[in-house]
């Protein structure tokens, strides 16, 4: 039993070293050679250390923070990239409308100062039974000041007269003169104005007429008026053609109406202007004048002064081709109908001649860049 017992214990310590070296074994293939400890049974034997097989071990998986931080950077430098470019193209590119109204200076305006006429029946003029402004020019005026983001209580108009429209130099109640925004003053639109200040294109087109008392013998041309005497507005394009045409003497005036007094009272014997200043005062002595047709070819095409501010002009222009191009916005239309079509039927106009075009002149859509949610009207 000794022996048996004896003999059994061997074994299982036999068994049990088996195990032991299996197990190493397998860490070492699990591991690799390097860095292992020597096989204690082995070494305490005095034998070599069991030699471990070589495996070919896979390189280990990429550090995934290390690859978002790669992926992060790349994509960083080519949104930098993107980013420098559209900066150059937005400073090189056309301007916006907000630029435009921050050049302008319209930005945290709270009032708007426009120079209009106050003695042109239908047009533009003061009506002192309502205490307001009235005319075509008034509400051309109302929609461009809209436009500029400004409401009909913000819209200050200041009386000014002819000599003081390139100035930008309206008077006050108070008598003082005040540096208005915009004059919007019948102002027709020629290469020497727009050598002194800034204008927008044309809102309107008319042409030039001659109005007497009604007894005057018909006027076909400038030149019949050749030795009398007729007024016009002072630093209008009348005068010189007056010059030119052989008149004998040729009043300036700053204000129309004082024109139209001295036909009424003799002084002068016509008056001369564009047909759509005059109309108006046609229309209201229908039976003591008259207009003529003196067939000129030119026409007379009224702007809006911005002074100059440049920027504003552009603004200006913009409101004025969404006016012509959108075909839902009817404010110019109503405009002439409401003021310069009754003229056209007046006595003393009806049928001699055309007070002014009853369109919107075409305007070129302003280089005004523009987002996609922006409104689009061409």
């Amino acid at each position: 039993m000794i022996h048996v017992t004896a003999k059994a214990e061997r074994i299982k310590m036999a068994h049990d070293r088996m195990d032991r070296m299996n197990r190493v074994k397998a860490w070492r293939l699990r591991r690799g050679p390097k860095d292992e400890p020597a096989d204690d049974d082995a070494a305490s034997a005095g034998k070599p250390p069991v030699e471990a097989v070589s495996v070919p071990v896979p390189p280990p998986p990429p550090d995934d923070r290390g690859r978002t931080l790669r992926l992060a950077g790349w994509l960083a430098a080519v949104t930098l990239a993107g980013v420098v470019a559209a900066g150059t193209i937005w400073a090189s590119g056309s301007p916006t409308e907000a630029g435009l109204r921050e050049e302008a200076g319209l930005v945290g305006k709270h009032e708007l100062l426009i120079g209009v006429k106050d003695d042109s029946p239908g047009v533009s003029w003061w009506n002192p039974e309502t205490g307001r402004y009235e005319g075509f020019d008034i509400d051309i005026a109302y929609m461009v000041a809209a436009e500029l983001g400004f409401s009909p209580r913000q819209v200050r108009f200041l009386a000014i007269e002819t000599e003081d429209r390139g100035k930008m130099q309206a008077m006050d109640r108070e008598g003082g003169f005040v540096t208005v925004d915009l004059v919007v003053a019948t102002y027709s639109v020629t290469a020497e104005r727009t050598g002194e200040v800034y204008m927008s294109e044309p809102y309107l087109q008319t042409e030039q007429t001659v109005v007497t008392r009604s007894d005057h013998e018909k006027v076909s041309s400038l030149g019949d008026l050749a030795g009398e005497k007729v007024c016009t507005l002072a630093e209008s394009t009348s005068a010189d053609q007056l010059k030119q045409a052989g008149a004998a003497d040729v009043g300036k005036k700053n204000r129309i109406s004082e024109c139209v007094d001295g036909v009424l009272a003799g002084e002068y014997h016509a008056v001369t202007t564009d047909a759509a200043i005059l109309a108006g005062f046609v229309a209201k002595h229908s039976n003591e004048l008259r207009a003529h047709d003196v067939g000129l070819a030119a026409a007379e095409r009224w702007g809006i002064a911005t002074g100059r501010n440049r920027a504003l002009r552009t603004l200006v222009n913009l409101a004025l081709y969404r006016s012509y191009a959108d075909p839902e916005d009817r404010r110019w239309e109503k405009a002439f109908d409401d003021y310069l079509a009754p003229l056209q039927q007046a006595e003393g106009m009806a049928r001699i001649q055309q007070v002014a075009v009853a369109e919107q002149p075409s305007i070129d859509e302003p280089d005004v860049r523009r987002w996609p949610w922006e409104r689009d009207v061409s």
